[in-house]
């Protein structure tokens, strides 16, 4: 039995989870995974009910699961709150909890969609690109942080940057790993220029390509990489970065291919599930869009690659995994497409009927 932690969040999280997690269904009905699903309240609507956006019941749930899918979580609704208990507090929870280092987040422009970027065909044609972005450092975790009064009356913000050697080691070992299954370049991005935390991660992701003498390395400065993937994204495969670059980079990256709504993300680390495969977290990258949530309108296809995801590298089926892989591209293909996608002599749908021909197409 596999157990899967279902945390649908906020605003269109729950419209996609759902359809991701049918597709799920159909795909365990298919290759007989034994897959066991039970759903929690993560981000706003858990702090509704519980009055924190991470409840101590969802926390044991994740832990105990072999892996995690998200929908998303926030909304402009729960900005007036503290910082402490926002929803998007509830992902830097399970992320540290979890002791997810490594984010997966790959950007790749399928062929019957490239016509859907706001670039020219000859630039986005044939773009597949995985960032690789740490995930529990940075000015995300680092501190001292926070907000302080000033003896002459003014206020002064204070997020940390920092890093240590074996944080920079972990990370650039997985992705010097997914470049050797893939290209075999690795793009290491930091601002060493300027920034002494981001030269010493230069320095160690130097040391550790000692160990992959197959794969090529480059290092970029971060506003030079955030120029040559509008100016010429064929260039790279793999990018590694830190947590507030990746988080920047990665979004830029996912508007190459037409949509944030087609992008997955996995989020990995080191902790074990009881079966013994590393528990991951797999979300799509957009956000909750709550002024079209419950509208019908939202994009799955996200979340259905999160769960493709999810089965290749938590669940170890790869099989299945590229099975829906392959029914996202057929549909796509066959001119489906929802709003966000949407161009003049394809056919629209909505959320429901997207992922019912997604399911469709896997059981053919």
């Amino acid at each position: 039995m596999k157990k899967i932690a279902v945390f649908p969040g906020d605003g269109i999280g729950k419209e996609v989870i759902r359809e991701a997690v049918e597709v799920l269904k159909i795909i365990d009905k298919k290759y007989g995974l034994s897959l066991e699903f039970e759903e929690a309240l993560v981000g706003g609507s858990a702090y509704y009910e519980y009055k924190t956006p991470l409840p101590e019941s969802s926390l044991k749930l994740a832990k105990e699961s072999d892996a995690v899918l998200l929908g998303a979580v926030g909304g402009p609704k729960w900005d007036g709150l503290d910082y402490s208990v926002r929803p998007e507090r509830a992902l830097l929870g399970l992320r540290s909890e979890l002791g997810l280092f490594a984010n997966l987040r790959p950007a790749v422009v399928y062929s019957s969609l490239v016509n859907a970027s706001t670039l020219k065909k000859g630039i986005v044609e044939g773009v597949d690109i995985m960032v690789v972005r740490e995930l529990t450092g940075d000015v995300y975790f680092g501190k001292p942080r926070g907000i302080e009064k000033l003896p002459d009356g003014n206020e002064r913000g204070i997020n940390t940057m920092v890093y240590t050697t074996h944080e920079i080691e972990r990370i650039a070992r997985v992705a010097f790993d997914v470049a050797r299954k893939r290209g075999k370049k690795l793009t290491s991005v930091d601002k060493a220029n300027v920034l002494e935390c981001t030269e010493l991660w230069r320095k160690v992701v130097t040391k550790v390509h000692k160990n992959y003498p197959d794969v090529e390395l480059n290092h970029m400065y971060v506003d030079n990489c955030s120029m040559q993937l509008i100016r010429y994204p064929k260039q790279f495969d793999v990018i590694v970065t830190t947590n507030l670059f990746g988080d920047i980079l990665s979004d830029e990256a996912a508007m190459l291919t037409g949509s944030i709504g087609m992008l997955p993300s996995a989020s990995l680390g080191s902790r074990l599930s009881s079966s013994g495969s590393p528990i991951g977290m797999y979300e799509p990258i957009h956000g909750s869009a709550p002024d079209i949530a419950e509208k019908d309108i939202a994009n799955p296809i996200a979340t259905i690659l999160s769960a493709s995801m999810m089965l290749k590298y938590s669940l170890n089926s790869e099989k299945a995994s590229s099975d829906i892989d392959n029914a996202v591209l057929n549909i796509l293909n066959k001119g489906y497409r929802t709003k966000d996608i949407h161009e003049d002599g394809k056919k629209l749908v909505g959320t429901k009927e997207m992922g019912r021909l997604i399911r469709e197409a896997i059981e053919k």
